[in-house]
């Protein structure tokens, strides 16, 4: 699956839509359910590169500003992730980690952060940020995001 957008993929964010091909469908059945069971946090809701350690949260991560606004204007990428904020704004539950246990509660913390910040302030990522984290954004997400280029 391509993106329909006129450019180029100049930061692999094919690898975000290879990894999630399979695992949408499921993706979604567990946040409707409000509880995470499979392994796909990485690559659906990413992280400012800098945050995890191992090798897979390093490849799925975003290294730039720049990347971060091509995954969240991307046709697939970008709908994908409004859709999953979606959904989670309209369950009952309002404890992240309930629904993702730790340390993934936070990894969705830095990534709603990470969309906050190069979105309108009214965005589904404020929202979000509100719902479960009471406004409150990842502090080692902003001290990254400060030192990069805008």
């Amino acid at each position: 699956m391509t993106n329909n957008n006129s450019y180029q993929d100049l930061y692999n964010l094919q690898r975000f839509v290879d990894a999630q091909e399979k695992v949408y469908k499921t993706v979604i059945d567990e946040l409707k359910n409000a509880k995470k069971s499979s392994h796909w946090m990485w690559f659906i809701f990413p992280q400012i590169n800098g945050l995890g350690k191992t090798s897979t949260s390093i490849f799925y991560s975003i290294k730039s500003i720049q990347e971060a606004k091509q995954y969240i204007n991307h046709d697939l990428l970008g709908k994908r992730l409004k859709e999953c904020v979606t959904i989670l704004l309209t369950i009952e539950e309002t404890s992240s980690e309930k629904i993702f246990g730790f340390p993934d509660c936070m990894k969705l913390k830095s990534s709603l952060t990470l969309f906050s910040e190069i979105s309108d302030s009214d965005s589904i990522f404020y929202q979000g940020l509100n719902k479960f984290f009471r406004g409150s954004k990842d502090e080692k997400t902003l001290q990254i995001l400060s030192t990069l280029e805008r």
